[in-house]
């Protein structure tokens, strides 16, 4: 990194319908996180989102924007992100849902990490971990993917289906995004796992999940079942030993 005091840091936002989010939002991560970037992934949002960011890009430069033409699905958003992160140059990239969920007090925790780790997960189920505001059946089904996952994937990480991480750029730009299998919320197994085979190190770091303060969750039963089907084919990656590097990182090895 090229200044360890203050690396370059790109904080994601990926968006549907998170106007009313957007406006608490964005001024609590420039509280904990000043010297950050923005980048809203907008996918068409009715509500406005994606105008909201163009207007304070107007006043703030730290403000990004990328204007997707529809729902394109979550794993396309945050893998735009990614791309803009590497295409620009950044250290880090901390990808966080825009619902309040992932408390931005947290950020710092996470930057903090990738001093020692590749990749900075944010952990509901490490101790001092928790969750707010979930029933038992939610625990359950949380659980059941994260076990899934960790069975099929290799993963050693406690919470292998959050978002709220921070990942160093360049073992990023080592990952082919093209042969990406999940567009949905298996995305978030799947990176952890694309990471895992380019030799990625993984540090767990505790945070309270909260549930959204606006909005509603956009996860369906479909979503899940999708998930479990892409989890099974990359177990069966995993076992050939398909590729998952760039050619250009690979001729590199």
């Amino acid at each position: 990194m090229t200044d360890t005091a203050h690396p370059r840091l790109l904080v994601t936002l990926c968006t549907y319908n998170e106007r009313e989010n957007l406006e608490l939002l964005i001024p609590e991560i420039h509280k904990y996180l000043p010297h950050a970037a923005i980048l809203v992934i907008d996918d068409n949002s009715p509500d406005g989102t994606g105008d909201y960011a163009k207007e304070l890009r107007k006043t703030d430069s730290r403000i990004h924007s990328i204007h997707r033409t529809g729902k394109l699905g979550l794993g396309t958003a945050t893998i735009a992100g990614f791309q803009y992160a590497i295409e620009n140059h950044y250290d880090l990239v901390l990808n966080l849902d825009a619902d309040f969920s992932h408390p931005p007090r947290f950020m710092p925790d996470l930057v903090e990490a990738t001093k020692e780790a590749d990749v900075a997960i944010g952990s509901r189920y490490v101790p001092g971990g928790k969750i707010e505001g979930w029933g038992p059946k939610r625990y359950f089904m949380s659980g059941a993917i994260n076990w899934y996952a960790r069975l099929l994937l290799r993963l050693k990480s406690r919470d292998c289906s959050g978002s709220f991480r921070c990942y160093r750029v360049p073992k990023l730009a080592e990952i082919d995004f093209a042969l990406l299998r999940a567009r949905g919320y298996a995305f978030q197994e799947e990176i952890l796992y694309r990471c895992r085979r380019v030799g990625c190190t993984f540090k767990e770091v505790p945070f309270t999940f909260e549930e959204r303060r606006f909005g509603s969750s956009k996860i369906n039963m479909g979503e899940a079942f999708s998930a479990l089907w892409v989890m099974l084919v990359l177990g069966v990656d995993n076992c050939l030993g398909k590729r998952v590097r760039t050619l250009s990182s690979e001729t590199n090895q």
